[in-house]
């Protein structure tokens, strides 16, 4: 059994082969918002944007059929949600405010029209939240459908936030949830997606937090950047840049309500809800440390502290409650 997607009417109508590549895209701009830093989106060659900070951040990520989503699992307006938010957190891990996405897509002959735009409304609704446009990209034929996004953003005046400025004695501090998205995967994959819908549609449909991005910068924040790849495997990498070590504590503590959270279908799949939470990735919140004694910004809480590396633990280490963890660490692109 599998959990077929809400929407698929998305496979109604004409394929993407009945149409010219101009007739696709007649299709899909109407659904595309502009942006409000867009001077020239798209239609000519390049778009052009306001850039008044005189710098810009970029990103860029994909998603590939098969390796990060599958069809008969989630609609098109799910999968162009997730192409662009996992951009966008991308930029509000920096601390900045993101403007505007390009989109490259690959897409079989006998894809339904009707899903490529189900995509481009996934898309536009998600850069909506925010403000921001799709500004352009480059469409092809291929065997299987690939979305390839790339984020523009504005630092505002401020500096970005690093991965290498946690300092010992910091606070670690988290915004967004985090397992959600993994332990949806997990009921998808078994067949249970009923067990509890909320979930899944964490994982369909993530929710960064990407206001909380500039916020952390306004409020000081040390390091910083988006939890894609889990809590533990991205902590390593801020620790890792940092040449400190993070020290979380205990999660039945520290990440209560995600637990809580993540109980029902952890009873549905025979998951561990502990495991989801510090090893699993795509909820996209918010890693960051902040200068003892400074006052968090709304949407973050305390999950640790910030220690020198020493014998025990070297630089780039992230323990649990004190002790190195045993759980996996999260997701890798190309293990086995």
């Amino acid at each position: 059994m599998t959990d077929r997607a809400p929407d698929l009417p998305d496979a109604a109508g004409p394929v993407v082969a009945d149409l010219t590549e101009d007739g696709l895209l007649a299709r899909i701009f109407p659904h595309l918002p502009a942006g409000d830093r867009t001077l020239l989106g798209p239609g000519d060659d390049a778009a052009v944007l306001a850039a008044p900070d005189g710098r810009y951040v970029v990103s860029t990520d994909v998603l590939v059929e098969g390796r990060h989503f599958r069809r008969d699992w989630s609609t098109g307006e799910d999968v162009g949600w997730r192409a662009a938010m996992q951009n966008l957190a991308d930029v509000a891990a920096m601390g900045a405010r993101p403007t505007a996405i390009v989109v490259s897509l690959v897409v079989p002959g006998d894809l339904p029209v009707a899903w490529v735009e189900g995509l481009a409304r996934g898309l536009g609704g998600a850069c909506r939240t925010v403000g921001a446009g799709v500004v352009g990209g480059d469409l092809s034929g291929g065997d299987a459908v690939v979305v390839a996004v790339t984020v523009h953003g504005d630092l505002g005046g401020v500096d970005p936030v690093l991965r290498s400025g946690a300092r010992p004695g910091d606070v670690v501090a988290l915004a967004g949830t985090v397992g959600r998205s993994a332990a949806g995967l997990a009921m998808l994959d078994a067949g249970r997606a009923d067990a509890d819908p909320a979930v899944v549609a964490v994982h369909r449909r993530p929710q960064p937090p990407l206001a909380s991005g500039p916020a952390a910068a306004a409020a000081g924040a040390t390091a910083m950047m988006d939890v894609s790849d889990g809590l533990l495997r991205d902590g390593e990498r801020l620790a890792t840049a940092s040449g400190v070590v993070l020290d979380l504590g205990a999660p039945a503590q520290v990440l209560a309500d995600d637990l809580a959270a993540l109980a029902a279908a952890a009873d549905a799949v025979g998951g561990d809800g502990v495991a989801w939470a510090l090893g699993g990735g795509e909820d996209h919140g918010l890693l960051a440390t902040f200068p003892a004694g400074a006052a968090l910004p709304a949407g973050f809480r305390r999950i640790g502290a910030v220690r020198e590396a020493d014998a025990g633990a070297g630089a780039g280490s992230v323990l649990v409650d004190g002790a190195r963890p045993t759980t996996t660490t999260g997701w890798e692109h190309f293990g086995r």
